[in-house]
């Protein structure tokens, strides 16, 4: 039974949602309001109520970043599946849609149920599928909407053969779109390590009658050592895959208008990856150029600010940090020392500790930069922040940080507000994870 796309999850009904405890840093006095009603409000982040700590979108970068991208990809005649991970919010796959993303990529079966209910119909699930439970799920889903693309990934012969039987058991009447995953490199994560192996998949796949082989794929970020001539290098083995598949006729049972696959591309590499699909000799079919980047939509002040690709190809643009999580100063207990009220649970930690960057001053509301500041250390719920002499910062001062990594920043809050520079609250981002 494929999933109800009217049902109390769509996007229409975000905006219907109650405002309650559940969603941290959201201001007491909206407790029963609708998000859309209190986005109407237009309250002040930092008079409006919200309670510290809060993380909070830039209404301007989101724009900026979501346009950037769309003229990259376009640029660059490449489709764009962007990853759905990094936000797991509906309102942002919305936006990226309509910036003319072809559809919305996903890492396990969870995310294609979420994403079917807020009504996406063209999903790439980048890993391969062996859960009887989910793949019964898909077929369902599949047989029932006609017009949902789906595509996942294959790696071994076992799985296909696992796939198989489930999607028999299940009464599969669509075949499931498969990409070969071609892997990294020795000691790289998933993926098939030879280009003799995945031949042997792709045989697998052709014995199987409930999958249909339509290109191959992969994640260049997995690359040893990546730089840009160990991507390149790599990118060039899928993309000489691709054309090797296609010359033995392994695409034979794709239709006239269907696409031959080929995709790749996470947030730090794509520059390589769009030069290399670009040299891709044509096949007997037109190619999907699918690129997957997700971190691009928030981008961050640490990880992706150091490996954007736009750092190597400035010409071709530039992306801007949209997060910042405001933190009020609880306690000076020593000269060079003070405490944030904001930890692990509300910051991302993973790659690099949060940035001060500036400081609002409880008394007056006025702004400085944070200079002097360093965030040490995190507890669960503080920040360990070390003072350099002659920096001002007293108890009750509010402190935006910058946050690395898009992706362990966005599961840490279920409703986000979006505000523009001046601090104006104009929207809400849910995410689901």
């Amino acid at each position: 039974m494929a999933t109800d796309l009217s049902g109390p999850s769509s996007l229409d009904e975000l905006a219907r949602e109650r405002v309650d405890h559940r969603f941290k840093g959201l201001p007491p006095t909206a407790d029963g309001l609708t998000v859309g009603e209190l986005a109407a409000e237009r309250r002040s982040l930092f008079t409006g109520g919200f309670t510290t700590p809060v993380l909070a979108l830039s209404a301007e970068a989101l724009e900026h970043n979501l346009l950037e991208m769309e003229r990259y990809s376009a640029a660059h005649r490449l489709a764009f599946a962007p990853h759905g991970k990094t936000s797991m919010a509906p309102r942002l796959f919305e936006r990226q849609l309509d910036h003319g993303a072809w559809g919305i990529t996903a890492a396990v079966p969870s995310h294609v149920r979420m994403y079917r209910v807020f009504g996406i119909q063209r999903i790439f699930l980048a890993n391969e599928v062996v859960d009887a439970a989910a793949l019964h799920w898909l077929a369902g889903e599949l047989d029932a909407d006609p017009d949902f693309r789906f595509i996942a990934y294959v790696d071994s012969v076992r799985g296909v053969e696992l796939m198989d039987e489930a999607l028999r058991a299940a009464g599969a009447r669509r075949a499931v779109d498969v990409v070969i995953e071609l892997g990294a490199g020795e000691g790289a994560r998933t993926g098939v390590r030879t280009e003799a192996e995945c031949a042997e998949v792709a045989d697998a796949v052709a014995a199987a009658p409930t999958l249909r082989l339509v290109g191959v794929a992969g994640y260049e970020g997995e690359v040893p050592l990546p730089d840009t001539e160990r991507v390149g290098a790599w990118m060039r083995r899928l993309t000489a895959l691709a054309a090797g598949f296609d010359a033995e006729g392994r695409f034979a049972e794709l239709g006239e208008d269907d696409e031959i696959v080929v995709s790749a591309g996470g947030s730090a590499w794509f520059d390589v990856v769009a030069e290399v699909l670009a040299e891709l000799p044509g096949l007997s079919r037109p190619v999907l150029k699918l690129l997957r980047s997700g971190a691009y939509v928030s981008h961050d002040d640490g990880h992706y600010r150091k490996r954007t690709p736009f750092n190597r190809i400035p010409q071709e643009g530039a992306l801007h940090p949209a997060f910042r999580l405001w933190a009020q100063v609880v306690s000076r207990p020593e000269p060079g020392q003070a405490f944030l009220n904001a930890g692990k649970r509300d910051a991302a930690y993973d790659l690099d500790l949060p940035e001060p960057q500036v400081i609002r001053s409880a008394r007056d509301g006025s702004t400085r930069p944070a200079a002097g500041l360093t965030v040490t250390g995190l507890s669960d719920q503080h920040a360990w922040v070390a003072v350099a002499d002659g920096a001002e910062l007293e108890v009750g001062d509010w402190v935006g940080l910058g946050l690395s990594h898009p992706c362990t920043s966005f599961d840490k809050w279920p409703l986000i507000p979006v505000a523009e520079a001046d601090g104006t609250v104009t929207d809400y981002v849910r995410t689901f994870f």
